[in-house]
């Protein structure tokens, strides 16, 4: 009975927190979503074609629901957690670009151990994900982290950003074979 009744108390101690303060969680939440771009998802689509393309090639006709699920997910989260480490890298300099000076880093509404915290659990539930798969899968999904970890330094420091954009863009063909 003491631990029923404990649990219903902190159930109600929860909700009631959750409703009082739910004007802040919602802004909260609204950033998030603007920082992984999750509101603008013509980057994931373009992401996910070539990936799509791929998983069909490589399953010579029709995919399992598993793997298309996996990728899908996969390259939702991947793409997001690239979203917020462009971000991260570009904090001070998007403050002088016209369309990138609102974004949440950019203006400090999301503190940068926000931002990488947020980049962390999308990895993380991305790799959860590819756990799923084969282990060559799984080894080659190591190499799509740094690839799209260095891309915003890249812009700085080669004449190959793209290069390294495409090659971050592209990972999801060689993991669906």
């Amino acid at each position: 009975n003491t631990l029923l009744l404990w649990g219903k108390l902190r159930c109600e101690f929860s909700s009631e927190w959750a409703i009082a303060n739910w004007p802040q969680i919602k802004n909260k939440l609204t950033l998030y979503i603007q920082l992984t771009r999750m509101n603008k998802p013509i980057g994931s689509l373009l992401l996910l074609w070539p990936t799509l393309w791929a998983l069909w090639i490589a399953a010579k006709g029709l995919p399992s629901l598993h793997l298309f699920m996996v990728f899908v997910m996969g390259t939702f989260l991947a793409r997001s957690a690239g979203c917020v480490m462009n971000d991260y890298a570009d904090r001070e300099f998007d403050l002088h670009v016209e369309r990138t000076k609102s974004r949440p880093l950019a203006t400090a509404k999301v503190s940068t151990k926000e931002a990488f915290t947020v980049a962390i659990v999308l990895l993380l539930l991305a790799f959860l994900l590819v756990l799923t798969t084969n282990r060559l899968c799984v080894l080659l999904s190591l190499v799509a982290i740094p690839l799209a970890t260095i891309y915003p330094y890249m812009k700085r420091h080669t004449y190959l950003p793209q290069f390294f954009l495409g090659l971050a863009y592209s990972w999801g063909v060689p993991m669906a074979f």
